[in-house]
């Protein structure tokens, strides 16, 4: 995933914001709006299929692995398509990772995205959380950053209209896919992204054309495509990716890293689409959702039928105060006497199926 500047914002401090001054003045070009707004759902449907791609180093080093999953799914009963890229390794045998889960349109306008990074340090560990979401035209952005045991807070707030082109972690990942099966990258394509402060910046993106590179055992033609990240206050940040005619990432790497993200084997023509890809479920926001919907589900059946039969806990609570007092060393034996009475109002078929 994209490494921007460290954020220098002093630990311990909780800011918002509504909005930044300069980003009023930066705007995407009427190029790059033009794109996102000429997606065919028929391109859409080439782009479902999982991406999974190995992190080398330059020595050829075995480093990690990066994946991307793409479906639709539903939003607030809003039909949309849900991204999840995740990136996890050790680099000098420090585990670190980035997950990336987003919710976006059809023309990849971000309804809600969720950003974690971390590197975890001999002695002390960073981590990085940014969530945005989208509500009544705003764009409510939280970011923590929590260094060793001390956290950054900052909240800030755009209107949707400053940030229109919008293209970020998880958006970019679906555009240059989408880019790379027109096989073609119009000029002039400025979008806007946010940098590590939550400023508005401008980010580019133009092609490198086709080249020769070996995927296993063969050598293809792949289609290049850079985007470059222009941070406010640091060097801009460039990455080069390059694609297989049907749209999957052959390699990933960002200019100056000795780190590369590579394609080992070409995908599977049976089974693509069902690759099984590893997923961290409570960073996922739609299985984390559906988690906690299906928690509150069944804990109110079991109150609704605990309120239907108050003689349970008048039950247990009686066999927990005679298990009391008797303090039997066979608990189970124990058990199965106190409640063998009971017994006799089982239905009549359960009675002739005991031993």
């Amino acid at each position: 995933m994209e490494a921007p500047p460290e954020d220098q914002s002093p630990v311990g401090v909780t800011a918002e914001t509504e909005g930044r001054n300069h980003g009023q003045e930066l705007k995407a070009s009427d190029e790059a709006i033009a794109f996102m707004s000429s997606i065919e759902p028929a391109e859409l449907v080439k782009c479902l299929f999982p991406d999974t791609l190995v992190t080398v180093s330059e020595g050829g080093r075995d480093l990690g692995k990066f994946s991307v999953t793409l479906e639709f799914a539903h939003r607030v009963q809003q039909p949309c398509l849900l991204l999840h890229a995740q990136s996890h390794g050790s680099i000098d045998d420090f585990p670190c990772g980035t997950t990336v889960t987003a919710y976006l349109t059809t023309d990849l306008e971000v309804l809600e995205e969720d950003y974690h990074e971390y590197v975890k340090l001999q002695g002390q560990s960073l981590d990085r959380r940014c969530h945005m979401v989208q509500h009544d035209g705003q764009m409510m952005i939280s970011k923590v950053t929590t260094v060793g045991e001390e956290s950054t807070k900052e909240n800030v707030t755009y209107p949707m209209c400053v940030l229109r082109g919008l293209v970020t972690e998880g958006s970019s990942l679906l555009l240059m896919r989408l880019i790379a099966l027109r096989k073609k990258v119009p000029e002039h394509m400025t979008f806007v992204s946010l940098d590590q402060r939550l400023h508005v910046i401008h980010s580019t993106i133009s092609g490198l054309g086709l080249k020769q590179m070996e995927v296993g055992s063969e050598i293809l033609e792949v289609f290049g495509v850079e985007r470059i990240i222009h941070c406010v206050e640091d060097s801009p940040t460039t990455w080069h990716c390059y694609f297989l005619d049907d749209g999957h990432l052959v390699s990933r790497v960002q200019v100056g890293s000795p780190v590369t993200m590579r394609l080992l084997q070409l995908p599977s023509k049976i089974g693509k689409g069902f690759q099984k890809i590893p997923l961290v479920w409570e960073e996922d926001m739609q299985m984390r959702s559906e988690f906690l919907d299906r928690k509150e589900e069944l804990k109110a059946h079991h109150t609704s039928y605990l309120r239907r039969h108050p003689e349970i806990r008048a039950l247990i609570s009686d066999f927990l105060q005679f298990l009391l007092l008797r303090k039997p060393d066979d608990v189970f034996q124990f058990a199965r006497e106190y409640f063998l009475p009971f017994a006799s109002h089982s239905p009549p078929e359960n009675n002739a199926q005991s031993p």
